[in-house]
């Protein structure tokens, strides 16, 4: 483990040392970021999209952080000039697109299969 500390933010990292747990609400997230593959996008966005709390997302999206399968980085731009305080932007890594294929294969192939019984 190794103790991180970015200007305002400090933060434990134990990056890849545990997978994260996938509840509804992670599965939710990582939906989100699927289908953002190619862009980074704020946790506000995320949390628009999903309807989730910032409780319940910030602490997804940090454990996601740890497990490796998303990046995350603070804008560069000044919040001054922006009119707004800066955003956390997060984006998928290769890790967490592949680990995603396969849990969505892994919950949907068996729902489909009771779907139409």
């Amino acid at each position: 483990m190794v103790l991180t500390s970015d200007s305002s933010l400090c933060r434990l990292s134990t990056m890849g040392s545990a997978q994260p747990r996938l509840t509804a609400q992670t599965l939710k997230v990582l939906t989100i970021l699927m289908s953002h593959i190619q862009d980074e996008i704020s946790g506000a966005e995320v949390g628009r999209a999903t309807k989730l709390a910032s409780g319940t997302l910030y602490p997804i999206l940090m454990r996601l952080e740890e497990a490796g399968w998303v990046e995350s980085r603070w804008e560069t731009e000044d919040p001054h000039e922006l009119g707004r305080p800066r955003r956390r932007l997060y984006q998928i890594t290769g890790v967490g697109i592949r680990k995603s294929r396969q849990t969505f294969r892994e919950v949907l192939l068996p729902l489909k299969e009771y779907a139409w019984r």
